[in-house]
């Protein structure tokens, strides 16, 4: 890819996506990119690569951070950093303006809680409404039992588990986000994996499934929203008198179980399919530096019995 130093850094960064990304990450993470370029454009509509020092990038962060939290500011810098280092190799720039640089943001939305205790989520599946055929109760219990990504989740068929073997395999997602919905690629190759299940899950799969299409969703029936499944599991926690939490936070609750079971990191990481340990920490480490504490205090114990 040829640079010109001259050239404003939108349009480089916009080659930039379609040369290194276009086709190479998935079509709901392309889109990200696609909204990083167009606020790129309105913030510095005529920066040039050849103009960009740390001061005015740090501008342009500060400008987007206004509007932003911290987070979401972290990954437009991100995305923009990738561009600048290529522009760096290029020998359009002679020095990374994007070191050290201070990510600020707007603070934080009060957010709901990001997982339930054991207690609270045993108090939620108590209250679910498991008839013979697939509900949003019984995507709701495979969700919190396998700690599945909602589009994994939806994408799955009777084929893809092994009943003999007490397994489920994930191999694809479903794209609920597209009108025409249908299957799609994983997040990642990590995310391609078997998970066991518990014996009871299984058998309660098993029969529910039992005279399905075999390549068949057995939870979509036209359109899915994930605002329908989360509006059906707050009346569900209300009922229960449990925290409201989203779907997505019955992973991390399935996840924060595992940990305080004593579950390896390794093991927590590979059944939810993330592409690195660190991912997995970085996620629960309030949990992790919980048990650590926990683990001090036994320490300490034990050592004052050797006296």
């Amino acid at each position: 890819m040829q640079t010109n130093g001259n050239q404003l850094f939108h349009n480089y960064f916009r080659e930039w996506m379609e040369v290194y990304k276009k086709g190479a990450v998935r079509p709901i993470t392309y889109q990200k990119y696609l909204m990083t370029l167009k606020r790129l454009a309105e913030l510095a509509p005529d920066l040039k690569i050849n103009e960009l020092d740390k001061r005015n990038y740090q501008n342009l962060l500060n400008e987007y951070a206004k509007t932003h939290e911290k987070q979401t500011t972290m990954d437009f810098h991100h995305h923009l950093k990738s561009a600048v280092l290529d522009a760096i190799d290029e020998g359009a720039l002679t020095s990374d303006p994007t070191r050290k640089v201070i990510v600020k943001g707007k603070s934080p939305s009060e957010k709901k809680p990001k997982f339930l205790s054991q207690f609270e989520l045993k108090s939620l599946l108590a209250n679910l409404y498991l008839v013979n055929k697939p509900n949003w109760d019984w995507f709701i219990l495979l969700i919190a039992k396998t700690g599945l990504r909602f589009s994994e989740a939806l994408a799955l068929t009777p084929s893809d588990f092994d009943f003999a073997g007490h397994k489920i395999k994930i191999v694809k997602t479903w794209n609920y986000k597209d009108v025409n919905g249908g299957f799609a690629e994983t997040k990642n190759q990590s995310s391609r994996r078997t998970l066991q299940i518990d014996p009871l899950l299984n058998t309660q799969l098993a029969e529910l499934t039992r005279g399905l299409a075999s390549d068949k969703p057995i939870f979509v029936e036209g359109r899915v929203f994930n605002s329908t499944v989360n509006k059906h599991l707050e009346t569900l926690c209300r009922k229960a008198l449990v925290p409201v939490i989203s779907v997505h936070s019955l992973r991390h609750s399935h996840a924060s179980a595992l940990i305080f079971a004593g579950v390896s990191i390794a093991s927590v990481a590979k059944r939810l399919g993330h592409s690195s340990v660190t991912t997995t920490q970085e996620t629960y480490l309030h949990i992790i530096q919980e048990l650590e504490n926990q683990d001090n205090e036994k320490i300490m114990r034990h050592l004052a019995l050797l006296v």
